[in-house]
């Protein structure tokens, strides 16, 4: 099957295109760089630069394209970004009419689990559960929900699209070329080397990327039109998934995690110097989206896809390892995983 990745040189685009390629699919790869030097080669992969917003282009592009999964997107913390949300909204509809007109058979769009109201969800999310419409959730939250709503459009003109709502994306492999690793894998990056003394408080739900590339894909094959399916892992608590890398390496972990009533007391101190830094990680989406910490439902996903994530501590320990081949830990190393022991039974 010939199929299109767009927001190819990102961090599930890498991990997508590498299963594609292993499942003996043509990959054409988009995305607005030129491919880095490690990207993935292979005599079935194509590589186009191109412009989302550029619809002549993207139809040209797409033409003769079986499938299309579109990954672009604009991740920040801010309560506002008029550049995110064009992205995240109008990219998502520039794409969805350029596939329509190339004639594709099916749009795989990822979306996220930020665009469900983690806020006023009652402590647990499904398909079901209300959306981030609401003006006070941050943007990239409600730029997530407005592009399905674009997308839903353009499915009533004919597109058949299936939407996929990954949790906290980690694990290897990331930073390619030289760019930056993920927020949650530079966290743990940082932890594996002995440089996490302290953390915030709270949980959220981590799956591994090689998980979520795995539901795309099975999302494209199984999922129904129009249908929404989240990919979620595992609801751990932050500071125990750093601890846990810190471990592999035999670094020193966290000590402690600094209560969410000390970080509400100097949110509204602390966010506007970090803007002032051009850093969004000290904000008020920051600390909610590990503050609230619904339970993720992965039900529908697992029945109709046959989704099934790996446990945290598998992608942990493969990360640490991933790390420590890319020169990323510095003078840590890894240690020897533990070989299980087979049981024994004894007879007669």
């Amino acid at each position: 099957m010939r199929v299109a990745v767009t927001g190819a040189a990102g961090f599930v685009g890498t991990n997508l295109i590498n299963q594609l390629i292993d499942d003996g699919h043509e990959v054409v790869a988009i995305d607005r760089v030129a491919p880095p030097e490690d990207a993935p080669s292979s005599e079935r992969l194509t590589w186009l630069e191109g412009d989302i917003f550029d619809s002549a282009a993207m139809t040209t592009a797409l033409t003769g394209v079986d499938r299309v999964y579109h990954l672009v997107a604009m991740i920040t913390l801010k309560q506002e970004d008029p550049f995110a949300w064009r992205v995240n909204t109008a990219g998502v509809a520039s794409v969805a009419r350029a596939a329509l007109a190339a004639g594709v058979g099916r749009f795989v769009h990822c979306s996220s689990i930020h665009s469900f109201d983690q806020y006023h969800c009652g402590g647990k999310i499904d398909e079901n559960s209300p959306r981030s419409a609401d003006p006070a959730i941050p943007v990239y939250d409600r730029s997530k929900w407005a592009g399905e709503q674009e997308l839903r459009t353009v499915v009533d003109e004919g597109l058949d699209a299936v939407i996929v709502n990954p949790t906290g994306v980690y694990g290897p492999v990331d930073g390619v070329g030289g760019r930056p690793l993920s927020r949650i894998n530079g966290i743990l990056r940082d932890a594996a080397r002995g440089v996490v003394p302290v953390f915030i408080e709270g949980e959220f739900d981590l799956v591994d990327v090689r998980d979520v590339a795995r539901g795309i894909i099975l999302a494209g094959e199984h999922g129904r039109t129009g249908e929404n399916y989240i990919l979620g892992g595992e609801n751990i608590a932050l500071i125990d998934a750093l601890r846990g890398a810190a471990r592999a390496t035999g670094r020193m972990g966290p000590l402690f995690a600094i209560p969410n009533r000390i970080l509400e007391a100097v949110i509204t101190v602390a966010e506007p110097i970090g803007h002032l830094f051009g850093s969004d990680l000290v904000s008020r989406a920051s600390l909610g989206a590990v503050q609230s910490a619904p339970a993720i439902d992965i039900t529908k996903a697992r029945d109709e896809l046959g989704y099934a994530p790996r446990p945290s501590e598998t992608t942990v320990a493969d990360l640490v390892d991933f790390f420590a081949e890319v020169g990323r830990l510095g003078s840590a190393r890894p240690k020897p995983r533990a070989t299980p022991t087979a049981a024994v039974t004894a007879v007669g």
